[in-house]
């Protein structure tokens, strides 16, 4: 489903995202104003060791919630024809510095469907290995800033439950993956190159 765009004023344009108002037609035909930020879409990881039952995890300054919050790594989509499952790679590789032999889809969100385009999914590594940063790649901003360990996994699902993290990414992500691994349905997770049907209708 998708109600006609009849209308679409740019507000103001970003890095990342623009701002638009777009006048809708809804299907009993009024006609109403909606404003949001355009956004090119993320991926994010779940990094698991299975051996010691651990999940890599950063602290991030995030500057409109004036916090640095605990997060899973995760980037955006702005390489053009960059395959999901290779930017959720290049990712886990930049942020964090880590490889991973198995890569399934674990979940994939609207982050804030009323206010933001964005989608984002999330991607289950297994078969954790350390390897090197892409060659040239630099962390700048908030980023160099950043630091990183393995957490618990069951501290982090703690942390979720007593409200003490509240990072999209990680939330959704963390539950998933506990959702998976109590039902047993980790061995049928999605392929890591399973269809993304939000984006690609």
């Amino acid at each position: 489903m998708s109600w006609p765009v009849l209308d679409r004023e740019v507000l103001a344009e970003g890095h990342v995202s623009t701002f638009v108002n777009e006048t809708i037609e809804t299907p009993d035909g009024q006609q109403i104003k909606r404003q949001y930020l355009t956004h090119p879409g993320a991926v994010a990881v779940v990094a698991w060791r299975e051996d010691t039952d651990d999940i890599a995890v950063l602290r991030q300054y995030r500057h409109p919630v004036r916090a640095e919050l605990v997060e899973i790594p995760a980037g955006l989509l702005d390489l053009d024809g960059e395959a999901y499952v290779v930017g959720a790679q290049r990712e886990l590789a930049e942020e964090v510095a880590l490889a991973a032999e198995r890569w399934d889809t674990l979940v994939d969100i609207c982050t804030t469907p009323g206010a933001c385009a964005e989608t984002l999914r999330v991607f289950l590594a297994r078969g954790i290995s350390e390897t090197s940063r892409p060659e040239g790649f630099v962390l700048e901003g908030e980023e160099a800033a950043m630091t990183w360990a393995w957490e618990p996994r069951a501290d982090l699902i703690d942390a979720v439950l007593r409200g003490d993290t509240s990072s999209p990414t990680l939330v959704a992500g963390v539950l998933a993956l506990e959702t998976a691994r109590l039902a047993g349905r980790l061995d049928d997770l999605r392929p890591a190159d399973a269809p993304w049907l939000l984006r690609e209708r």
